[in-house]
């Protein structure tokens, strides 16, 4: 790889935080510097300094063009992926057909003895070779291939780790298994056949019943949210699996280094329809909102079930119950008052509150329009339909469940 000038290196760290456009601006001023390379760079680091922390702080580090930035795991989640690596296979052989970047890749590979990075492209490839042994990864091993051509002569591996690309030929995004580039679920035989276990990232969009449907080897789906949104779906496939009886984990990660791993909530498509909930005419004293995994794996019932909740209504996935429980996995309120649409009842509504629709036939910056409510404060307004079909809204504050 090329090296940078040292007035380029100089000049990349010295202007971290500046804004890229106005850099840009002004090259005329800086001749000794490579200006595209060095807006690309602290463009690229930027982004880094929350979605890579580890890989910032390594300030030789070299990123590519913005577009693998975006698309490349966040450190948290590529974490957890190197947690689901069973046991017995820690210290075997892994190859990951879709490098990228290489964040998800560095993650597993520091599990393995050996470890095969491919990717296409010669620009990701190189900077693969450069970056790995800055970060201690000595035991890499970096391809150029097209990953399905590469795949059909690989020796039988521990672990493959693959992340179709989800993007057409004119750069549109594409959520599709059939879409993506490979279709996983067409060479899911060749991934088998080549190895123990199967690791796939797919879009967090997916049906995931529809997925099960299409991969039916597929023992465990993970669900994986940041911060209350959902990123990413992980699917770990073995020969011996039977996606009728996959184990769904939905998880809700912090971006907080210091947080502890929160408990995964598991279930099964089988136990969800055999789950059975009372629901509610009126909320009670606590209102309960599941966070975003639980709510994309499908977990409707079974999470009221689970901790004696009662179901708004099945279409709303709010939950109320008199008692309060503390390690409800999801977001916990306590009711203030609740109410109808009648003039009278919205005399009762704060002027300033968080407000969000469930099942709800509106959109929230209508709603706030019409309710003249401001964004912000400690009130939160939940605008939902109950179980009798009647529109009511919520009006709640977060609860203290220590």
């Amino acid at each position: 790889m090329k090296e940078l000038r040292p007035e380029t290196r100089d000049f990349i760290l010295q202007h971290a935080d500046e804004d890229i456009h106005q850099l840009a601006l002004q090259s005329s001023r800086f001749p000794q510097v490579e200006m595209t390379e060095a807006i690309c760079q602290i463009a690229a680091r930027q982004t880094a300094r929350t979605k890579l922390p580890s890989w910032w702080k390594h300030t030789e580090i070299r990123y590519p063009k913005h577009l693998s930035m975006e698309q490349c795991s966040s450190e948290i989640t590529a974490r957890y992926k190197a947690g689901l690596i069973p046991q017995y296979i820690i210290g075997g052989s892994m190859t990951d057909l879709s490098g990228g970047l290489g964040v998800d890749f560095y993650h597993l590979a520091k599990q393995m003895n050996q470890a095969t990075y491919v990717e296409k492209q010669a620009e990701l490839c190189e900077l693969a070779r450069y970056n790995f042994p800055l970060l201690g990864l000595e035991n890499a091993k970096v391809i150029q291939a097209e990953s399905t051509a590469y795949l059909a002569t690989l020796s039988r591996q521990d672990l493959l780790f693959i992340d179709p690309a989800r993007r057409d030929n004119t750069g549109k995004k594409v959520v599709a298994i059939s879409d993506c580039e490979p279709d996983i679920a067409a060479i899911q035989q060749l991934l088998l056949a080549k190895s123990t276990w199967v690791m796939v990232k797919l879009s967090p969009m997916l049906d995931i019943t529809q997925t099960l449907n299409l991969l039916p080897h597929t023992q465990e789906v993970h669900v994986v949210a940041v911060n209350g949104e959902c990123k990413e779906l992980l699917l770990l496939l073995t020969s011996e699996a039977d996606s009728n009886r996959a184990l769904i984990h939905c998880v809700n990660l912090s971006a907080d280094e210091q947080a502890p791993l929160p408990e995964t909530f598991k279930f099964t498509v089988n136990e969800e329809a055999a789950s059975v909930c009372e629901y509610a005419n009126a909320p009670e004293a606590y209102l309960y909102e599941p966070h975003a995994a639980i709510l994309k794996g499908g977990a409707y019932r079974i999470v009221a079930q689970r901790y004696g909740l009662k179901k708004l209504h099945p279409n709303s996935h709010l939950y109320t119950a008199s008692h309060c429980v503390s390690n409800f996995p999801g977001r916990t309120f306590t009711v203030s008052s609740y109410g109808g649409f009648s003039k009278k009842e919205l005399k009762e509504l704060p002027k300033k509150a968080n407000v969000s629709i469930r099942n709800f036939p509106s959109k929230v910056e209508d709603l706030k329009k019409k309710l003249k409510i401001t964004d912000g404060g400690e009130d939160y307004l939940f605008a939902t339909t109950l179980y009798n079909g009647e529109k009511k809204w919520i009006r709640c504050r977060k609860a203290n469940t220590n």
